[in-house]
């Protein structure tokens, strides 16, 4: 296997407790390649006297590399760092489906994303 740099470009990581199902990453997306479904689920308060809370849940997250450009904007605009870079190049399969990677496989990518340099 060819040895490629830490912080290259290969496919999209999803670290999946990180995401919120806000959507910021498929507006922004210019190829329309990332597909999310989610619920909503009402939990507890956190104080007896509280309001119950409502968080959404991620059914689907999805990433359609055979229409993804890799731009990088789904990684800029999530602010929660639910999404990174992987080094890793090697994710096809033997048909063209094989390119919709659903949320465990790019969760598997995550293995692979290199720590982030120190900030200066």
């Amino acid at each position: 296997m060819t040895e490629v740099p830490d912080r290259s470009r290969g496919v999209i990581a999803l670290h999946e407790d990180s995401c919120t199902s806000c959507m910021l990453c498929a507006r922004e997306c210019p190829d329309w390649c990332i597909y999310i479904d989610s619920h909503k689920e009402t939990l507890p308060p956190l104080d007896p006297r509280g309001r119950p809370r409502v968080e959404a849940v991620l059914d689907r997250f999805a990433i359609d590399f055979s229409l993804c450009m890799y731009c990088g904007i789904c990684i800029e605009v999530c602010p929660f760092d639910a999404l990174f870079w992987s080094p890793e190049y090697v994710y096809d399969g033997p048909d063209p489906l094989s390119l919709l990677q659903e949320r465990g496989e790019l969760g598997t990518w995550m293995r692979s994303v290199p720590e982030a340099p120190p900030a200066s």
